[in-house]
């Protein structure tokens, strides 16, 4: 019996957990499109279902994505609108704060959506596959924040470091290895 009232705790407190984190996303995105609504109004910019829904989709992905991806994201949830509507809404999101560019290696541009209270991270990028990792440094983060420049307040700042993930170094040893025992015989 003590086992069965386990297994039910465990899963009441699994589904507050999942209830509370849907709550917080919830909070996240009124917060941002209140956020966008008011940028919106002060630019004397029209408040259109697409930005909206594009803001939306955004808000719902967790990590970075590119244009292609977020379009092919509205065009599955048969949310129609134009490569060009999708570029300029990302524009303005931009320049509202709400979302962030990374121009990665010269080849990609990536983009994630930006939390209030999230604080700065780094980005470790793979060269080999593309995949970038977040990670928090809090020893980098905590001298970023008090270093002092003349002249210059600082809003945020990026870390891009670059390198092979794991995943990559494996496949690379283990074919390094296939092609030595094929040239031994």
């Amino acid at each position: 019996i003590s086992t069965k009232f386990e297994e039910s705790i465990q899963i009441n407190y699994l589904c507050i957990i999942q209830y509370y984190d849907y709550m917080v996303e919830e909070k996240t995105k009124i917060m941002a499109k209140n956020k966008f609504t008011l940028f919106l109004g002060s630019k004397q910019l029209r408040k259109t279902p697409e930005r909206y829904a594009i803001l939306d989709k955004i808000f719902s992905i967790n990590g970075h994505f590119d244009i292609e991806s977020l379009h092919d994201m509205l065009e599955s949830d048969s949310y129609h609108v134009s490569k060009a509507t999708v570029y300029n809404t990302i524009g303005l999101l931009i320049e509202c704060g709400l979302v962030r560019r990374h121009s990665l290696d010269n080849k990609q541009t990536k983009y994630e959506k930006i939390i209030s209270n999230s604080p700065n991270h780094q980005h470790l990028i793979c060269t080999e596959c593309g995949k970038i990792k977040e990670v928090k440094d809090n020893e980098f983060s905590a001298y970023m924040n008090a270093r002092k420049f003349t002249a210059f307040t600082t809003s945020y700042f990026q870390l891009y470091i670059y390198g092979i993930c794991n995943n990559c170094l494996r496949k690379k040893k283990r074919v390094t290895k296939e092609k030595s025992i094929k040239i031994s015989k």
